[in-house]
């Protein structure tokens, strides 16, 4: 598979896709080159913070002998310049598409999209990156949660409700949550760097009721979210897949086995999202 593919992590996007469709579904009126713009802005944010991330642990050594995706730095796939320079191109994407976004809606999103570059470079990136402070699940829950789907739905509408805020925690509930497996599973590695994730901070016993807590808060959410549409009971559907992942990381599985577990997390966060956006659509 191409080097670049890999670097980009393409298995983390529905974590820019859920809330775009979303958003975009909630809409009464909807404006399909809006919402084109709106996911090409997500997705190159998302692919731009995977490699901004790999860039900045791969030259500080972070990612040596790690478990999970290939990283192209650390593995010596590509340079770190190379990887720096795919980073800043992903940007340079995301801040066009959200140009031309801004200009056809609202010219301050620029602002909150020139934010939420600086927050993806952040994360890893710089002197005192917050990724390595405990504060990475918190900004995933803002951006690819809050931000994004709210976002996505004030471009087609131009107007903010209590119903889309609604709408918008399951989903940055569930972008929380592959980040938090995502650092359950480094955080032996991480430990021994002194990269202070949350995970670290919180100890593993802690890290996986996080999980939970996080995955249970959005399946009732998005159940609570059926008196803004009593379709949105069809999420009903996820318990299953919700109940399965809970039960699993509480048993104890890590290091490898954890991959699967994020994988199925992702889908089910894909699954939660296109479930709520076909009911708002319907």
């Amino acid at each position: 598979m191409n080097r670049w593919i890999v670097g980009a992590r393409v298995k983390t996007l529905p974590a820019s896709v859920s809330p775009v469709i979303i958003g975009t579904s909630f809409a009464n009126d909807i404006d399909w080159f809006k919402a084109l713009l709106a996911l090409i802005v997500s997705c190159a944010l998302q692919v731009g913070v995977n490699y901004a991330n790999d860039y900045s642990d791969g030259i500080r050594g972070t990612d040596t002998n790690r478990i999970g995706p290939t990283r192209l730095v650390a593995s010596g796939l590509a340079t770190a310049s190379g990887v720096e320079n795919a980073a800043i191109i992903s940007f340079v994407i995301a801040a066009i598409a959200g140009s031309i976004l801004s200009m056809l809606s609202n010219m301050w999103l620029i602002i909150i999209g020139a934010i939420s570059i600086l927050a993806a470079w952040g994360y890893t990136g710089g002197k005192k990156p917050y990724g390595y402070l405990g504060f990475g699940e918190l900004a995933v829950f803002v951006f690819f949660g809050l931000v994004a789907t709210i976002g996505s739905y004030f471009v087609q509408s131009a107007t903010i409700n209590w119903q889309i805020f609604l709408l918008s925690i399951p989903v940055g509930c569930l972008s929380c949550a592959i980040l938090v497996l995502n650092n359950l599973r480094d955080l032996p590695k991480d430990k021994l760097v002194s990269k202070s994730t949350l995970a670290v901070l919180l100890g593993d016993k802690k890290t996986r009721i996080f999980y939970v807590i996080l995955l249970v808060i959005s399946q009732l959410l998005s159940v609570i979210s059926s008196i803004i549409d009593i379709k949105l009971l069809a999420t009903l559907i996820c318990i299953p897949l919700t109940f399965n992942l809970s039960k699993r990381i509480l048993s104890g599985v890590s290091g490898v086995k954890l991959i699967s577990v994020l994988a199925r997390t992702a889908s089910l966060q894909l699954l939660l999202s296109v479930i709520t956006a076909g009911a708002l659509f319907i």
